[in-house]
């Protein structure tokens, strides 16, 4: 597990750019396929036969070439980063991306520092809704921007929020253009986001998720406490459920889920065990948490 933050996780947590998307969300198939083309090529988002090269429109183009960076599979120049590598590459952990474990090790990475997509990082971070509108959405932002000082285009939020949704939402509504869109794209499996039938709000999901692996809940909170945690060897529970940025929040998990599955690794994992002190339940490791995190992925992964 990779990671270019360097000491400071709040500084560089997210950069508050918006609407880079070109409108589209990730397809299925664009972030393997931009992945493997950079790994030939690293100009070929550049040329003027990427269209052809990459079977997608020219709009497209820079809209997959945005995504394969946000999620960090490349780097900002277009050459393949080490946990690409580590999930895409010829002996990757799931080259060609059909467990859907590997959706969620992606939305982690698109949403850990530095977050390139803010409209993303605020809705899954730091907005504090359970149930909303689009509308509710637009005014969080606006108001979140505010106190950034930072001014962005009305216009480019919406496209953000309607990204976010056709990306992320269960829908069992019947209107066909969104139901479409959202077949079209891999991160509905998530299920982090519900829309009831003939309504016009939101919900989010919490609690523990069928698709999410122990495996991947235990590596993120690993690899979280290496960042918050320096040079210490334990993180406390309430960090990992409710902190900006944390497994809990990103996943939207519940305290049972987080402890199901420290429970499960650790009982596979001798270097990881929970410890109680003074009524405070700590994740303690005894090895570098990031080496441990590769560990636990690299272990799940071969095991399936």
């Amino acid at each position: 597990m990779q990671t270019n933050l360097e000491l400071n996780l709040l500084e560089k947590a997210v950069t508050p750019t918006f609407a880079r998307h070109e409108t589209f969300h990730p397809r299925w198939g664009w972030l393997k396929k931009g992945f493997d083309m950079a790994s030939i090529d690293g100009k070929i988002f550049n040329g003027e036969d990427a269209p052809v090269k990459l079977g997608v429109g020219k709009n497209m183009v820079r809209s997959l070439r945005y995504w394969c960076y946000t999620f960090k599979i490349i780097d900002e120049d277009n050459t393949p980063s080490a946990f690409g590598n580590n999930l895409l590459g010829v002996n990757g952990w799931d080259r060609y991306l059909e467990n859907p474990a590997s959706l969620w090790l992606l939305h982690w990475s698109l949403l850990k520092p530095t977050c390139n997509a803010g409209a993303w990082y605020y809705v899954f971070n730091l907005f504090n809704q359970n149930e909303f509108t689009k509308e509710d959405l637009l005014k969080g932002l606006m108001d979140y921007l505010q106190g950034l000082n930072k001014t962005v285009a009305e216009s480019s939020l919406v496209k953000d929020i309607n990204c976010i949704l056709r990306m992320y939402v269960e829908s069992d509504n019947n209107n066909s253009n969104f139901v479409e869109d959202s077949i079209d794209c891999p991160f509905t499996e998530l299920g982090l986001i519900y829309q009831p039938k003939n309504s016009n709000y939101y919900r989010f999901r919490f609690g523990s998720k069928a698709n999410l692996p122990s495996a991947i809940i235990v590596a993120t909170c690993l690899e979280y406490a290496s960042w918050v945690s320096q040079n210490q060897s334990t993180i406390t529970i309430s960090r990992l459920l409710y902190d900006k940025g944390s497994p809990g929040t990103v996943f939207k998990l519940s305290e049972e889920a987080i402890y199901s599955a420290i429970e499960a690794v650790c009982r596979q994992e001798s270097s990881l065990f929970l410890a109680d002190t003074a009524g405070l339940v700590q994740l303690s490791f005894e090895e570098n948490p990031l080496d441990l995190a590769y560990q636990i992925l690299n272990n799940y992964y071969g095991r399936i």
